[in-house]
């Protein structure tokens, strides 16, 4: 930044004007301290409006990538810091106080479940949609959020639609040359040691229950509780390991010539085998997939919120969507998808019926613990 002829110089002239009304005349070292402090109040008053702010991303992997982030940063004249997490467990202990590992977020990105969670429960702060103009932008079914589950409480919007995917089961098509029909292929013997599964209860349990043709995934009373659980205690026969990131899964899937793999970040991880150079085929089993669709909110104790809402604007602008569906292969809200996902029968993931349970049994089941320990 520079500053103009009237800017130091003027404003010195000023400074000079009021000491000359004391009796004792001003030194020439006060004169030049004068003109530094007004220069140094010019530089001030003239900086951008968030030039102190640093705002603070919970993100999941890709949503902000540095690119993003510079041309935010540039245009805003602020800070970003972007924390990314890897599942909704992982996201809940980063806005927990007591497990956070830094201060509160500005800004967050989950799916429409964890939105309604986080509603419930005081996290989320009702967003000013005059405020994001970009929603004009939007495909009519995203801007329609009273009809999304989750993003409204009352008449106030606390999530604006960001991406979304099915969570379909990704395979090697040199060793599955035909697409498996269900997601029960994940437990099939001849692939034993060839399977990938991401590393998280929820979905996990949710997927199975819908393998075992449940009604609702996402409500299962303590019979169903029990069938799944040993359902996953039979799928670490298969196991390869669990993955969390998608580039992990990528790597792990052509280094180890996987065969099967559950596809939590759907057409995001098919992307990346891709360029990386597999042939892999991706399909929605018969029995249908779960989906996500994830979206932007603002917490309660976000110290910029003008700047939270900025920063959610910029995301759904057309060109952020347009390049991140071009660098992570996910859909975006503004443009329609060509994918197959609009016809297929998927089960957009909702609150379950007891979190804490599922992530326990889980953490049991991942642990390796005997089956005949759990009841």
């Amino acid at each position: 930044m520079t500053v103009g002829r009237d800017g130091i110089y003027g404003l010195q002239r000023t400074f000079d004007m009021r000491w000359s009304c004391f009796k004792k005349p001003l030194s020439f070292a006060a004169h030049v301290w004068a003109a530094i402090g007004a220069a140094l109040f010019a530089f001030s008053a003239c900086a951008p409006a968030h030039a102190e702010d640093t705002l603070r991303v919970l993100a999941w992997p890709g949503y902000a990538d540095e690119t993003t982030v510079k041309a935010f940063e540039a245009r805003y004249h602020a800070k970003v810091e972007v924390t990314v997490v890897d599942s909704d467990e992982a996201l809940h202990a980063q806005l927990n106080p007591g497990t956070a590992s830094t201060g509160p977020f500005d800004v967050l990105a989950a799916n429409t479940a964890e939105i309604e969670r986080y509603t419930r429960e005081q996290v989320l702060a009702p967003l000013d949609l005059a405020a994001l103009p970009n929603t004009q932008h939007q495909l009519p079914r995203f801007r329609a959020l009273s009809s999304i589950d989750g993003l409204t409480s009352g008449t106030r919007a606390y999530g604006i639609p960001f991406t979304y995917s099915s969570m379909g089961l990704i395979y090697d098509r040199k060793q599955i040359p035909v697409a498996p029909r269900s997601m029960n292929a994940l437990w099939d013997p001849r692939y034993q040691g060839k399977v990938l599964t991401f590393d998280s209860a929820q979905h996990n349990y949710s997927f199975t229950a819908l393998a075992l043709g449940y009604h609702d995934p996402f409500d299962l009373d303590a019979a169903q509780m029990r069938t799944v659980t040993h359902r996953l205690i039979a799928l670490r026969r298969n196991l390869l390991t669990y993955y969390t990131v998608p580039e992990d899964a990528a790597s792990l899937f052509v280094e180890h010539k996987v065969a099967l793999m559950f596809g939590n970040y759907g057409n995001q991880q098919v992307e990346l085998l891709r360029r990386a150079g597999a042939d892999v085929g991706y399909v929605i089993p018969d029995e249908g997939a779960l989906a996500w669709l994830d979206c932007w909110a603002m917490t309660r104790a976000s110290k910029h919120p003008q700047l939270a809402l900025e920063w959610i604007d910029f995301m759904i602008g057309p060109d952020v969507a347009r390049r991140f569906t071009q660098r992570e292969g996910l859909a975006n809200t503004v443009f329609a998808s060509t994918d197959a996902d609009a016809s297929a029968r998927l089960y957009w993931i909702r609150p379950v019926e007891d979190g804490a349970q599922r992530e326990a049994l889980w953490n049991r089941i991942v642990s390796g613990d005997r089956p005949e320990t759990f009841r």
